[in-house]
């Protein structure tokens, strides 16, 4: 991935509709070239999709929080099939420390996120809830380096 790459990435990240037109301008390349470069970057499997950010709380999603829940190794066979079909969990990671999971998730109002957390309860275990007030940094990309073709590589 030389430094083109890098900033095709990093435009397509501020905004995944930019045309190929735009890409091209700022790129200082064509814009089939800008598309070939597109594709390979979809087939390596660094880009992997094109997402909306929606502003839950205008669809009724008030309450977002982060769950922690301690698993035994055991327990995963069936905690990873069920949480996935959960839409109201929105992320899941396998984490290091004393709960072995921790999830984010969203739902419309405190008492359906505690029926969830009952329900995670009985099923899984110990768990540890932390509410969300305010979020003072939304999920981002990661801005590489180098990413304009006018720049000196160090």
């Amino acid at each position: 991935m030389d430094k083109i790459d890098q900033r095709i990435i990093n435009l397509l990240q501020k905004n995944a509709r930019a045309s190929l037109k735009d890409l091209s301008k700022e790129c200082f390349i064509s814009s089939p070239a800008i598309a070939a470069r597109i594709n390979k970057l979809e087939k390596a499997g660094i880009i992997t999709g094109y997402h909306s950010t929606i502003n839950m709380e205008k669809i009724g999603f008030h309450v977002r929080a982060f769950i922690q829940v301690q698993l035994e190794p055991r327990q995963k066979e069936e905690f990873y099939p069920y949480i996935q079909s959960i839409p109201n969990v929105i992320e899941c990671n396998c984490v290091t420390g004393d709960y072995s999971e921790i999830m984010e998730v969203i739902f419309p109002s405190t008492t359906d996120l505690d029926d969830f957390i009952n329900i995670i309860q009985q099923r899984f275990g110990k768990t540890s809830t932390q509410i969300v007030f305010s979020t003072s940094v939304n999920h981002r990309g990661i801005q590489l380096h180098n990413d304009h073709p006018d720049s000196q590589e160090e």
